[in-house]
């Protein structure tokens, strides 16, 4: 007699897989609890159930639809790093209009990459320097600046606290070493105008 075989629910080809944790653009690190088929306008749909710890929220996401909503992987260690790299960096002047500032930050947190959210820390972090940042724009860097930290964190399997302390710790080398350029310069600048207004009176 042949015996009976066992019957077995094939898992779906999917992207990511359960237990996975990704990146969700504006939202953050979650983790794929499950994937689901579900009714929706009487055809069966795949979704990821997605845990969002920053928010303690459980979402759900069509599989056909994770692409085009910029759900990606965690990055690896060597991307973390490259992202770290450039908030030590020097960077260009941003527009002074802070609505422009604040279109082209909220762009760039959209796309979701590692890259453009350290741009976004950086910029606005430095721009704060200068002068205070609007209430909209502290928001959004106080978002990007948590999207950072979680996601570099999964990438080094480093607590948060460290992640920060870290990324601050970067940020402000930068700030003091521009500081001590400009007040170089300054210094330059005035040594320059004594040396003319010398040889003015030489002249004279």
């Amino acid at each position: 007699m042949t015996p009976m075989k066992k019957s077995t629910k094939s898992k779906p080809n999917t992207a990511f897989k359960e237990k996975q944790h990704v990146v969700y653009p504006l939202q953050g690190v979650g983790e794929i609890l499950s994937i689901e088929e579900r009714d929706f306008q009487s055809e069966k749909l795949l979704y990821y159930v997605i845990y969002l710890d920053v928010s303690d929220m459980t979402v759900m996401v069509p599989v056909n639809k994770a692409e085009e909503l910029g759900i990606r992987p965690i990055v690896p260690k060597k991307e973390s790093e490259r992202a770290l790299k450039l908030i030590s960096e020097d960077y260009e002047p941003v527009p002074a209009d802070w609505k422009m500032r604040y279109q082209m930050n909220l762009d760039l947190l959209k796309q979701g990459s590692v890259i453009d959210i350290a741009t976004v820390v950086r910029t606005l972090y430095h721009r704060s320097k200068i002068k205070e940042l609007p209430i909209l724009e502290r928001k959004l860097f106080d978002n990007a600046l948590r999207l950072l930290v979680d996601e570099i964190s999964f990438s080094f399997k480093m607590q948060k606290n460290a992640v920060e302390t870290m990324i601050f710790d970067r940020l402000e080398a930068e700030a003091a070493r521009r500081a001590a350029a400009e007040k170089a310069d300054e210094a330059k600048l005035k040594e320059t105008e004594q040396d003319d207004d010398l040889m003015g009176e030489f002249d004279e």
